[in-house]
Formats: C-alpha cells, structure tokens, sequence
C-alpha cells in the first residue's frame, strides 16, 4: 500500500520528541499495539536519523516512519537515507515539500492561513499540518476547509488532547499529531500504552472509520 495511503488508513502521528535511539523502538511497539501506525521522530530529539534507522528495520510493512521539524532540503535527504517515509515540518516551505516528493516521500508541511495552505499545496503537498492547532482553535479549521480542494487532509497539531478530538473531526480534520500528551521520555511504557489508548478510542467515537 503506498505510504499516502497508510497515512490516511491510520491518521493519528505519534510525535517522540526527545526519544533517544535505544528506547525508540520499544515506545513504537506500544504504540504499534495501540493502533498508531505513523510515527514521527523530531529531528531535534537525540540522534534522530540512529532512530529513524531502527524503525526502518523493524520492517513493519504497514507503519509510516519520518521525521519532523524538517527544516532544510538535506535532511529530506538524510531522512530518506535512514529510511524514512514522510517528511512534516512546524513551516510551509515549498523547497523542502518539493524535495520530498522528488525523493518519493510523503510529506507534511504546516501551515496557519489559506495562503499557506494553498502554497504547500501548489507544491504537491496533499496533508497539510495545522500548527499550532490549540492557537487557532476548531472554528479556524471549519472555516479554512470551505476553501481548500476536495481530499485535502488536514492534522491538527500542538496544544491539543483527547478531549479536543471530538471538536476537531466535527470541524473537518481527517487526522491528528500528538506530542506531549502521547509520548514524553519521562514516560513509562505503561503511561504512553495507556495514553495511546485513550487517543485511539477518542478518535474512533468520534467517528473514525479507518480505511480498508
């Protein structure tokens, strides 16, 4: 299955910002096992691309493994050289979305306004990362789909729980990045199975069939 599409049948990102390569791959069978299938490595976590690459290994054929916080086009490259499948970033900007795509991977750009929703989508972006979502709020996001094209998927991202879900499928997000509230390196393997469990009934009540 193409990795476009096993984002969009598993729209939840797990974002491990500040996990280390040794505990990376045990936080990610746990979340695995919750139902989370895109995970996201920041590239400002300890030796990010070591953990990329132990992802990658892992072999799963239906998770998505990037990097976020991608902010140059070399690390587009140095993700697609650890094995990394999609690139999201805090910023709209269409060098890196464009790089992306030309390396074959999937990409995630964020953007607050229509002229930066439309401008990553010029480049060939088809997820667009709404960041900082708790800035803006579920109005923003009900009112900014009104304009953009049919099959535009819109992740809410920052500041935002469990609790927020509801509002923000209502609104029109197709899927979710979760950072603080799923995964900190503090956290026990307990908590972030316990988290990821609460997320993912969440977003199944709320009304999220996933994709066949």
């Amino acid at each position: 299955m193409p990795t476009e599409q096993r984002i969009a049948a598993a729209p939840i990102v797990a974002i491990l910002r500040g996990v280390r390569p040794e505990q990376v791959v045990n936080v990610a069978d746990v979340l695995y096992a919750a139902g989370m299938r895109v995970i996201e490595v920041p590239l400002n976590s300890p030796d990010p691309f070591a953990s990329i690459a132990a992802l990658a290994t892992v072999g799963r054929s239906d998770w998505v493994i990037g990097a976020g916080t991608v902010l140059s086009v070399a690390d587009v490259g140095r993700t697609r050289d650890a094995g990394g499948q999609v690139i999201i970033a805090p910023n709209c900007n269409p060098e890196v979305i464009r790089a992306a795509l030309n390396a074959g991977l999937q990409v995630m750009p964020g953007i607050a306004t229509a002229s930066e929703a439309f401008s990553a989508l010029q480049a060939g972006a088809k997820f667009l990362k709404l960041f900082p979502a708790a800035t803006y709020g579920p109005r923003h996001l009900q009112a900014l789909s009104a304009v953009l094209p049919a099959g535009t998927g819109v992740f809410p991202v920052g500041g935002i729980g469990a609790a927020d879900i509801p509002a923000w499928v209502a609104a029109g997000a197709v899927g979710f990045g979760f950072g603080s509230e799923l995964f900190k390196p503090s956290y026990s393997l307990t908590d972030i199975a316990q988290r990821a469990t609460a997320l993912m009934a969440e977003f199944r009540k709320a009304g999220h069939k996933p994709k066949q």
